[in-house]
């Protein structure tokens, strides 16, 4: 019998990936071991990520040399060169869990840059170029979810692109990726193209929604006219993250046992999984395993940093939570409503910040790139 918690939520149904890729993690073995080990699955990146891993690190000097003396320039063309690299090494190690899942796991995440979330036309041409480059059956692009992210997330599920659909809050902007990721299947099987191959995922942000919620409370808290009252928005502090994403996990069974998605299934067509994302705990006063142990489901994904998987290994529990407290998820809403604090406002609030989060560190990484490259060539 195996007692580690990270192989029970396996058991379970749910998938545990790495939220963090350095080349420091791929060449240590640590990557790995977690494979082998903690029965990690998958990986997912962003520009805060690699910001972390390239800046202020010698790990990436060589390769960038390499391609300085190839004649690369550019600093986003060098920053592609470095994550490749990385992207690619993360996939061949996943790759036997990629076969052995049927294409459900062993993925790896790459994302459009930030700076396009807002365009369209711009973040297809880059997803396709991602995609391509790479050139890897385990490969996910992640395209935001924000409004001009829905029209390219059902063009490029048309053209057989892996999305991973990222910087989602709302649970109404989750029905919305999942309608353009059917469409995207209808269009490419009415085209009698093969469907059975293209995976994609929607990662649902959680404790970021506890972190501004809570926020809001705190404001609420001296303006209460009794004990009651105070106690009552007391009571909600550190609740709505989780109901918010149990909310959208049950709009996620609907649409993936419903007759429409049905029909694509019978066409080889897979579901598209639901991921949590940004699920380390970041207010020290709750337990640093909340994200996970809250939101435990099946057919489902977690994505996690290295600090929370050892957290959960050590003194994590491994049961189906996802439908504990779904009526009280339900009502939460109103009662933020009925003291001034509207979900809807939060979610648009956090997509904003989100995006401008990742294209700050998108920009203070291709910066320090810039400041390495000039440095190389002078001291040659």
């Amino acid at each position: 019998m195996n007692n580690n918690p990270l192989i029970g939520l396996k058991e379970l149904g749910q998938s545990v990936w790495l939220d963090n890729l350095s080349r420091k993690l791929i060449q240590s073995g640590e990557l790995k071991r977690l494979i082998e080990e903690d029965g990690l699955s998958g990986i997912t990146s962003n520009p805060t990520i690699f910001q972390k891993a390239i800046s202020g690190s010698a790990d990436y000097d060589a390769s960038l040399r390499r391609m300085i003396d190839r004649g690369i320039k550019d600093e986003k063309e060098l920053f592609l060169g470095l994550a490749f690299e990385d992207i690619s090494n993360a996939a061949d190690m996943l790759w036997p869990v990629y076969q052995s899942t049927n294409g459900l796991d062993g993925l790896v995440s790459i994302e459009v840059s930030p700076d396009l979330a807002y365009d369209t036309d711009a973040t297809i041409s880059e997803a396709r170029r991602l995609f391509s480059a790479i050139g890897k059956k385990n490969i996910l692009v992640k395209v935001p979810a924000t409004k001009q992210g829905l029209p390219a997330i059902e063009q490029l599920i048309s053209e057989g692109v892996n999305i991973n659909v990222t910087l989602l809050f709302s649970i109404e902007r989750y029905e919305k990726v999942a309608e353009a990721y059917l469409r995207g299947l209808e269009r490419r099987a009415s085209e009698g193209q093969p469907i059975n191959e293209i995976a994609s995922v929607a990662s649902f942000f959680v404790s970021r929604v506890d972190t501004l919620i809570d926020k809001l409370l705190e404001t609420r808290l001296p303006s209460a006219t009794s004990t009651v009252e105070k106690n009552e928005i007391a009571g909600l502090f550190g609740k709505t993250a989780v109901a918010n994403a149990k909310i959208a996990y049950k709009k996620y069974q609907g649409i993936f046992s419903g007759k429409r998605f049905l029909a694509l299934k019978e066409k080889g067509g897979r579901i598209q999984r639901i991921l949590w994302g940004s699920t380390g705990t970041k207010n020290l006063t709750y337990s640093d395993i909340k994200y996970v142990e809250e939101l435990i489901a099946p057919d489902s994904i977690n994505t996690l940093p290295e600090t929370t998987i050892k957290a959960f290994k050590d003194h994590g529990q491994a049961k189906i939570t996802i439908s504990d407290h779904l009526e009280k998820a339900e009502r939460l809403f109103p009662e933020l409503k009925s003291i001034g604090i509207d979900i809807h406002e939060v979610t648009e609030q956090l997509e904003k910040e989100g995006v401008q989060l990742f294209s700050d560190s998108f920009f203070a990484l291709l910066k320090e790139i810039a400041k390495k490259r000039e440095s190389f060539i002078i001291k040659r």
